[in-house]
């Protein structure tokens, strides 16, 4: 019988900033639109850091790096994953559609659908878009939505933590279009 042990950083055989820079990443935007909250902020790029996200673009009154908040739960990603501040979330999504991106809105709307039911495909690409603690999704960008995708959830709150969605949204995501180790 073998014994299990735990590895150690090193035994992981992670890539390093510049390799990671040059590595192909999946055709994943993600958008945060008000995300008020910086360690939200560092989970995500965390998040897209393990799953080669694209890049992220921050809108609105989402905190921007370098922010040591943010850095607490990033752990380093803001230096790996791409970044940009668009102010207006509106003019962020026109500008993905202009550039052939499906734009996907994280919310419980009466045209959503169950992200399990949404058929990912690969050759295409997808800006996945997450909204305020509170509020969610900007009402302003709500006609520029190609679709919008909800969790399922069965217990008695009616939304998960903005950065948790992320995170399961980015796997469905990553292991539909690229998730190769």
């Amino acid at each position: 019988m073998s014994t299990t042990k735990k590895l150690k950083l090193e035994e992981l055989g992670r890539i390093d900033v510049e390799t990671f820079k040059q590595t192909d990443k999946i055709p994943l935007v993600v958008v945060l639109d008000n995300v008020r909250s910086m360690h939200n902020v560092g989970a995500v790029f965390r998040t897209a850091d393990a799953f080669l996200v694209e890049k992220i673009i921050l809108c609105g009154i989402t905190p921007q790096p370098p922010h040591r908040e943010i850095h607490k739960a990033a752990l380093g990603a803001t230096e790996s994953v791409d970044w940009v501040f668009e102010k207006n979330i509106s003019a962020a999504l026109e500008n993905l559609k202009k550039e052939d991106f499906k734009i996907i809105g994280i919310e419980q709307t009466t045209n959503s659908e169950l992200i399990t039911n949404f058929k990912i495909k690969k050759g295409e690409k997808y800006a996945i878009v997450l909204g305020n603690e509170v509020e969610g999704l900007s009402d302003e960008a709500l006609p520029l939505y190609d679709h919008f995708l909800e969790i399922p959830q069965l217990g008695t709150k009616h939304s998960l933590n903005v950065s948790v969605c992320a995170g399961i949204v980015m796997w469905e995501f990553a292991k539909s279009l690229k998730f190769e180790v």
